[in-house]
């Protein structure tokens, strides 16, 4: 019996290293799966925030351009209404003074 015993024993012990061994491979799987949805996150969030700055600047974009625009067009009234101004002042230069 002692050496049925000493089989027993070693067999015992090789059940317990391989369930250590599944434990430390499981617990390394589960950090790894940890590290990587971790990365995950970070990637998304990265994403997310520049989607939002690219947002932004577009806004800054579209009212820069609005405003241009509008200075742009108040330019031009004002020019028309110069040009037409300038076009009366002549009409009523040009009825003061007679042909000679």
């Amino acid at each position: 019996m002692g050496n049925q015993e000493e089989q027993s024993l070693k067999e015992e012990k090789r059940v317990e290293k391989r369930v250590a061994e599944e434990a430390e491979r499981l617990a390394g799987e589960q950090e790894r799966k940890k590290a990587y949805l971790a990365r995950e996150q970070a990637i998304e969030e990265a994403q997310k925030e520049k989607g939002t700055r690219r947002s932004e600047k577009r806004v800054i974009e579209e009212v820069e351009q609005s405003v241009r625009e509008q200075a742009r067009r108040e330019a031009y009234l004002a020019q028309e209404k110069a040009t037409a101004e300038a076009q009366e002042a002549k009409k009523l230069k040009a009825k003061k003074i007679p042909p000679e």
